[in-house]
């Protein structure tokens, strides 16, 4: 299948690594242009390398997503450097988990206020876009209370609630919005490989309740992303996307 990606021009935030990396490694390889960000700067230098040598057109920009200022300003220059703004895809969390206020202020500006900051200042290149769509990452923790509630689940749950309003509201400009909700996902540095080894307890109890037998992969997250992104699902919005392996239960209406 033909996406309909090449040609369009998509901006990604936390695109270094893990399921944001294989975000822009995925609409890249379908033929977009994409503006990333990260705050490691010889991360960010490693990507953009690593990515124009396979012929791919991508500009990395090292940035704090929690700084309002910094993100704006991001925004406007990748959408300079592209002639314009057709995907946003919010991907960075502050990974939340602790029950201390400071864990909640952290979920609550990168997480929540970083996605609503990125889409606000990406609004008018949307406006103006043949293609415009909106992908955020949420998570199954926002569906169901699992070890991670608290400031992780809550911001992810409200990532949900956000994005579909976004989608009622935007539908008349022809402006999709929709969120990818992904399981636990496996990749080396990643959170799950660092319980594997900090916390194999934890880590043996999120394999059993994974009636697969393992975890997703950033890959299997990036092609339901690029999936939603695309002209191709030009009449899903409002969608939150679960992609899981069956871990969650719940039915979703």
């Amino acid at each position: 299948m033909d996406l309909g990606l090449k040609g369009l021009r998509a901006i990604i935030t936390g695109g270094t690594k893990g399921i944001g990396r294989s975000i822009v490694e995925t609409l890249a390889a379908e033929g977009a242009t994409v503006a990333f960000c990260a705050r490691n700067a010889g991360e960010v230098r490693q990507a953009v390398d690593t990515l124009s040598e396979k012929g791919h057109v991508v500009h990395g920009a090292v940035l704090d997503i929690a700084d309002p200022a910094s993100l704006a300003a991001w925004v406007g220059e990748a959408a300079a450097q592209m002639h314009g703004i057709d995907i946003v895809v919010a991907n960075v969390s502050a990974l939340a988990i602790g029950a201390d206020e400071a864990s909640w202020r952290k979920g609550f500006e990168v997480d929540l206020m970083g996605t609503v900051r990125l889409v606000n200042a990406a609004m008018p290149h949307l406006e103006s876009s043949k293609h415009p769509s909106i992908v955020t990452i949420s998570s199954v923790s926002g569906r169901e209370i699992d070890f991670a509630a608290g400031p992780y689940g809550a911001f992810k749950a409200a990532i949900i609630h956000y994005t579909q309003g976004l989608a009622f509201q935007l539908a008349p400009k022809g402006i999709r919005a929709n969120t990818v909700s992904p399981g636990n996902t496996y990749f080396a540095g990643g959170v799950w490989n660092q319980i594997e080894t900090g916390n194999p307890a934890l880590f043996k109890q999120a394999m059993d309740l994974n009636p697969t037998g393992r975890m997703g992969t950033p890959q299997e997250m990036a092609n339901a992303t690029a999936f939603l992104a695309s002209p191709a699902s030009s009449f899903t919005t409002g969608t939150n996307l679960i992609v899981d392996g069956a871990l969650t239960r719940g039915v979703q209406y």
